[in-house]
């Protein structure tokens, strides 16, 4: 299929890959409740559960809307009405089952369980982000479309940016900016206790505020119920600016940051972005298909090293253990970038590479970029300007 295929061959797609996967692991059923997962293999959202058999088409047991019109769609308040409804499409009751362990409450885990006659499952979470690790050819040309609309962002900064301005008052700007220009609003991150708003604004010394949140850099936030982002610090001369805003301009994002400047900053400082930019240059020498991740983690460390800068990198108080993780549905997507990871680069992987610089006094320098895998190499998806721009 070429990247022109419609929604529904590629929902079609999607399925089958997920029905592939649970006939290899000898898997009868599969049963999603989160949005992010019945929007990818339907294309919309609802309450209640999504239940994919290994063979034959799915079932959607719809809690809300009331009145939902979807092929095959039977309404449903709770999990122990499933079993019936099953009988009444006349299916047979799975003997294994997959469910999002990850995401599922334990309470609601075992309702499922109990309601089926099972007393295990397996990890759907698990299987289902490995599969949307490689983008389908539709996927791929959202991500595009995305793109394009999320590098304007950061050509809208500097005419956004006023005298005087504090890092939480650019940040409101750029938010309401980003949703009159077609925002969804929402963004999207896996895992517990990963709270943000639209992106984050870091303004002088606040880049190097640790947060308990697992981003490149934190910021400590205007209040310890959202330790992450800009603090009302006021953009001074001598400092950077480093904008890492949300692109979730379609369903499937791209991250991208780059790094403003009120004024001439130290040597030190456009040094280290530089050495950001070779980074990235590295990879799209070296990385394909088949290159591990935690390689390509090592690669980043190593020019950081013979830079003289690792006391710098990814931080300086709390300095993060990954230099990129992948990008789609959700923000923070396998692979990670990591050296501890066993993963290895494979075409269709949509990443995003971040090696960023903390400079005492200064602020945050570096750049970050989503990227394609394909047969041949590394796509850079998103383009625009790299050096640090004048405020």
């Amino acid at each position: 299929m070429n990247s022109n295929q419609s929604l529904a061959e590629d929902l079609v797609l999607r399925r089958e890959r997920l029905q592939s996967a649970m006939q290899r692991q000898n898997t009868e059923a599969c049963i999603l409740t989160s949005s992010i997962n019945i929007f990818y293999l339907t294309g919309v959202i609802y309450a209640g559960y999504l239940y994919v058999p290994a063979t034959g088409k799915p079932v959607h047991f719809v809690k809300r809307p009331e009145g939902f019109s979807l092929a095959n769609s039977v309404p449903v308040q709770k999990p122990e009405l499933i079993p019936d409804a099953l009988k009444n499409l006349r299916l047979p009751l799975p003997s294994t089952v997959f469910l999002e362990t990850d995401v599922l409450s334990w309470n609601n885990c075992l309702r499922l369980l109990h309601a089926l006659g099972l007393s295990e499952a397996g990890n759907a979470s698990a299987l289902l982000r490995s599969l949307r690790k490689v983008k389908t050819p539709y996927e791929i040309g959202m991500t595009r479309q995305n793109a394009r609309q999320h590098e304007k962002v950061y050509e809208a900064v500097p005419s956004l940016y006023q005298k005087g301005m504090t890092d939480i008052g650019l940040q409101v700007e750029l938010e309401y900016w980003i949703r009159q220009h077609g925002s969804l609003g929402i963004f999207r991150t896996f895992g517990e206790n990963m709270d943000v708003h639209m992106g984050i604004v870091l303004s002088g010394d606040n880049a190097g505020n640790p947060s308990p949140f697992d981003y490149a850099l934190g910021g400590e936030g205007i209040s310890p119920a959202l330790p992450v982002s800009a603090n009302g610090s006021v953009i001074r001369e001598g400092q950077t600016v480093m904008v890492d805003m949300a692109g979730n301009f379609t369903p499937w994002m791209t991250d991208i940051t780059r790094v403003y400047a009120l004024g001439k900053l130290p040597e030190l400082a456009y040094r280290a972005h530089q050495v950001s930019l070779e980074i990235h240059q590295a990879f799209l020498e070296t990385a394909k298909p088949g290159t591990a991740c935690a390689a390509l983690y090592e690669l980043s460390v190593e020019i950081t090293r013979k830079n003289k800068l690792e006391s710098f990198f990814m931080g300086t108080r709390q300095q993060a253990k990954f230099v990129g993780h992948g990008v789609g549905l959700e923000i923070n997507e396998p692979p990670v970038l990591m050296a501890r990871s066993r993963e290895a680069l494979e075409p269709g992987i949509v990443f995003a590479l971040e090696p960023k610089y903390v400079i005492p006094g200064v602020g945050a320098v570096g750049i970050e970029n989503t990227y394609l895998v394909t047969s041949c190499g590394l796509e850079k998806l998103t383009i625009v300007k790299e050096d640090i721009t004048a405020l």
